[in-house]
């Protein structure tokens, strides 16, 4: 039986992190304010929140829309993520986001062109609303992908409780902007998270808000969300790349124009709007047509909309998809 020797070549740049953030990290450790915090905190000393502190949601219903794929571990679901306020590193979020995001409490604001508007505390915007599993996958536009096991609440009945007027065409999502909490909203210098106008930002059009995927995560593995993962709420649009999905919300906007997103703001020629899991149109540095899962050692063919076409294609059926990437 032949066994293959996974090489170190085999493992590309886009698997860890895009290779201008890569690149320009040495320079950020030298000369950000970041780097301060950094040294204080040696690998190893920062430990993720445990599932056991976490409290638990009850009993779940799974979705029809879950995927029976074996899931990733909570361990690697909750340490190998990207959250930019926290830093650049994959290990950045499990090591300092458990001691500074606090859950509660927490305010989202429905702003724009919508009937019902307002500040909500948390607790207040999730009454109502039904809570149940969804084990979706989730592709990262670096080219490594997981099986997550989500807890939530569908998009479409937040979006339908705001009701939004005939004006507005799309919905955009904000991050919480507090530097104090978020190192990187501090950075300056010449460091790569300087260089983003905070808070993050994210933008769907209603009829992707709309479709019963498009889904806000509160928790996963039955807990309430890790604060690495973007608690106490976050977007998951599992047919897109992950930088879609926007952690720790707290403002979504209708508005009529298309909105200006924060990677899209970045490097639009790099990633679009849209960014749908497309294995045909590549990363202008790196393949798309395959991916690595996280846990796995060997790779596999990346699906068209990242495996949901049949209930997304529609959206884009009269749209040429190597111009709206």
């Amino acid at each position: 039986m032949l066994i293959k020797k996974r090489q170190t070549r085999d493992i590309l740049p886009s698997e860890i992190t895009p290779e201008a953030i890569f690149r320009d990290r040495r320079r950020f450790l030298r000369t950000s304010a970041l780097a301060a915090t950094a040294s204080l905190l040696a690998p190893g000393t920062g430990v993720s929140k445990p599932m056991e502190a976490l409290e638990p949601l009850g009993a779940l219903p799974t979705s029809p829309f879950s995927t029976d794929e074996p899931k990733n571990t909570y361990e690697e679901i909750t340490t190998y993520n990207n959250f930019y306020e926290f830093g650049t590193g994959k290990e950045d979020p499990m090591r300092l986001a458990p001691k500074r995001l606090e859950h509660r409490p927490w305010n989202v604001s429905i702003t724009g062109e919508a009937e019902n508007t307002g500040e909500f505390a948390f607790d207040d915007f999730m009454r109502g609303l039904s809570v149940e599993e969804r084990i979706y996958r989730l592709r990262c536009v670096e080219a490594w992908s997981m099986v997550i096991p989500w807890a939530g609440i569908g998009l479409a009945d937040v979006v339908r409780r705001a009701n939004p007027t005939s004006r507005a065409k799309y919905v955009k999502f904000y991050t919480a902007y507090d530097p104090e909490v978020f190192p990187a909203q501090r950075a300056r210098g010449f460091s790569f998270l300087a260089s983003i106008d905070w808070p993050y930002t994210e933008g769907l059009r209603i009829d992707e808000a709309m479709n019963p995927l498009s889904f806000l995560a509160t928790g996963l593995y039955g807990k309430e969300m890790p604060s690495q993962n973007g608690a106490p709420l976050r977007l998951v649009v599992p047919w897109k790349y992950g930088f879609k999905s926007i952690k720790s919300v707290v403002r979504i906007h209708f508005q009529e124009t298309e909105p200006e997103c924060t990677w899209n703001q970045l490097a639009p020629g790099e990633y679009g709007f849209y960014a749908n899991v497309n294995p045909t149109v590549d990363h202008p540095r790196w393949s798309q047509a395959r991916e690595r899962r996280i846990g796995e050692l060997f790779k596999q063919d990346t699906l068209m909309f990242n495996g949901y076409a049949e209930e997304v294609a529609h959206l884009y059926a009269d749209m040429d998809l190597r111009k709206f990437y």
